[in-house]
């Protein structure tokens, strides 16, 4: 099928109208949370290590911490969601920053030591877009198109490879054009999530250009035209353009945007973490208890809906609260 301009349009078109559904849904959310107030003895340094997506996040509530505590330091690395899990296990960062779950072996290391898992604090939610230069046509995509432009291995169902952006459906001048094809390293949190949601638990293909930052892959999509690729929708800039993916869910077929993560609708949703060092039955140091209690609350989640990503709601931020205050263990 040979897409049409003004096919591209009615998609833009839909995009408005998805975006304004997720900041009404974003709104109600937020108007069931509790607002942080200050308490005294709180001081020293936090520390921070792992995910770039949560700590471009992080970021910005350290940032509203130190307006309420100004004595308070805290510092952050960006080094990938797989450094967290080592750097909370040796005590060289209080919250590991994480956007996706521990693995198996991950809390095994971590267990042996302590003798109790970490925990794991959801405190945002996100949505990674598939994002292709601003100028390139393409109103959609389906999950198995994904699959077939990013991954070796063909897991979700597609016969061959895609390669140009004709097998894609474009025409004119986009037919004999290749694709190029961006991603993460295998060291993000973003990477082993697009594995597993997107290419089927399968393998990327040796053409994928890995880059290990979110800001990095975007302007490297951004400055390619023939260039595709993933990102949590929070780095999305003016040089990129997000396009819907179709799939189907329980017998319905959608053509889903991030905006409509809230729903269900959209197949590339997740929770982004702090794990910490919670022992059973004991507290956190105020100083992290504190920082997590502001995280969760009304302004802490609109922190997030600013810096567009997806803030929890009321019943889910009571429910990590619970799990900071060693209220959640069984």
């Amino acid at each position: 099928m040979a897409y049409t301009i003004g096919m591209f349009f009615r998609f833009r078109l839909s995009c408005l109208a998805a975006l304004a559904a997720l900041s009404g849904a974003v709104v109600a959310q937020e108007a069931g949370l509790g607002e942080y107030r200050a308490v005294s003895g709180v001081s020293g340094t936090l520390s921070a290590t792992g995910s770039d997506t949560v700590a471009n996040l992080t970021t910005l509530w350290a940032e509203e911490f130190r307006r309420v505590y100004p004595n308070v330091n805290i510092q952050i690395q960006a080094t990938g969601s797989s450094a967290a899990p080592t750097a909370l296990t040796e005590t060289t960062a209080s919250i590991g920053l994480m956007s996706r779950v521990m693995r198996r072996a991950e809390i095994a290391s971590f267990t042996a030591r302590y003798g109790y898992p970490p925990t794991p604090v959801p405190v945002a939610l996100d949505a990674l877009a598939i994002l292709v230069h601003r100028d390139n046509p393409l109103p959609d995509i389906s999950r198995g198109e994904i699959d077939a432009v990013f991954s070796a291995t063909l897991r979700c169902g597609a016969a061959a490879r895609v390669e140009n952006w004709r097998e894609l459906g474009l025409s004119g001048h986009w037919a004999g054009r290749r694709v190029s094809a961006f991603g993460r390293n295998s060291a993000s949190g973003t990477y082993g999530f697009f594995k597993e949601a997107a290419l089927c638990r399968g393998d990327f293909h040796a053409g994928v250009g890995e880059l290990s930052g979110s800001g990095a892959l975007v302007h490297a999509i951004g400055s390619t035209l023939d260039g595709i690729g993933y990102s949590s929708i929070a780095f999305r800039t003016p040089s990129v353009r997000i396009v819907p993916v179709r799939w189907r869910r329980d017998g319905v077929d959608y053509s889903a945007l991030p905006a409509e993560a809230t729903s269900g609708a959209y197949p590339f949703t997740r929770q982004l973490y702090f794990y910490v060092n919670q022992p059973p039955g004991g507290a956190l140091p105020p100083l992290e208890g504190e920082f997590i209690r502001m995280v969760l609350s009304r302004g802490g989640q609109q922190i997030v809906s600013r810096s567009g990503y997806i803030p929890l709601s009321a019943a889910l931020a009571a429910e990590s609260l619970a799990a900071a205050q060693g209220r959640g263990r069984q």
